[in-house]
């Protein structure tokens, strides 16, 4: 596909039976967004998530007790809740006062249902996150990119190394990240859910922080080179400073493919982010709400859903 051919927008309808099984992968808000998009045409939705955050609420629950991070879990089990679902609308509920000021209920609810089955660095985590999904009636399954607790490295152009998600994402001239320890174990649910999968989608988020993130996984990195579906990449409508400062869509792709990750398709939005003339599988399209801040989850959709068709 050319950068100059834009998109014909053609959608297979909420929750199709006939829609391809599609696998969304990241973290944050953007995968929470794409995973928005993906339940308006895949007619089977799973969610590979990076587990790598230390801010806020996770941040502050993983210094207390190390656990892979809940709060990235948390936004994808509301993304893909029931639009009816109170449970949903607590999951996100943050408390103002006491010890528990600042935490996210849902953060608390993921933890306490993986230890209620057990160990919840292990793949009782996996059936917690079940679990809770059935409870919100989800339209797809969430799962950690990886079940052990795990530190995100940036590494700058300069050599210079820094640790913790939060600080990386802080950092300038970033070159790659990764994960220690090294050899954390893929889900074995997310990599065999990226081998079944029609199309697979990274992004849009946080290039670094984010996106990486959740591939720094050497499994499911693995998984990404050796799957048949097709993968699509989403660009973010703007950077995230300072970690991808100055990025146009040819910095996104030359940063993905230094870590081992090779796109089929770039969609991005040209009203939003440029230099991609170069690139013959960038695929331009108008994505962005009024505000143009965020992805209209129905326009990205109907993109995703035609590149799918494609």
């Amino acid at each position: 596909m050319s950068g100059g051919t834009h998109l014909h927008l053609v959608q297979s309808g909420p929750g199709s039976d006939h829609g391809p099984s599609v696998v969304a992968i990241g973290g944050g808000h953007g995968l929470a967004a794409s995973l928005r998009a993906v339940r308006t045409y895949a007619s089977e939705i799973t969610a590979v998530v990076s587990v790598a955050d230390d801010g806020g609420s996770t941040g502050r629950l993983r210094a207390e007790i190390d656990r892979p991070a809940p709060g990235d879990l948390r936004k994808c089990l509301v993304a893909l809740a029931d639009d009816s679902s109170s449970l949903a609308a607590a999951m996100e509920h943050r408390f103002a006062e006491g010890e528990l000021d600042g935490h996210a209920f849902g953060n608390l609810l993921i933890i306490a249902m993986a230890e209620t089955l057990g160990d919840v660095s292990s793949a009782d985590l996996v059936t917690a996150l079940d679990e809770i999904g059935r409870l919100l009636g989800a339209a797809g399954r969430v799962l950690p990119a990886t079940t052990v607790p795990v530190e995100l490295r940036g590494t700058t152009d300069s050599g210079r190394v820094t640790a913790g998600q939060v600080a990386v994402g802080e950092s300038e001239h970033l070159s790659t990240v990764s994960l220690v320890p090294e050899d954390a174990p893929a889900c074995v649910e997310a990599v065999d859910a990226i081998g079944r999968a029609d199309q697979i989608v990274l992004g849009p988020g946080s290039l670094y922080t984010s996106v990486l993130a959740a591939t720094a996984v050497q499994g499911i990195r693995d998984a990404l080179a050796a799957a048949d579906g097709q993968l699509v990449y989403v660009c973010n409508l703007r950077p995230q400073e300072p970690e991808s400062d100055g990025y146009g869509v040819a910095h996104h792709l030359s940063a993905l493919e230094r870590h081992g990750v090779v796109p089929d398709v770039v969609l991005y939005d040209p009203d939003a982010i440029g230099d991609a003339s170069a690139i013959d599988s960038a695929v331009p399209g108008l994505l962005a709400r009024p505000s143009g801040l965020a992805h209209d989850p129905v326009l990205l959709g109907k993109a995703l859903d035609s590149i799918a068709r494609s």
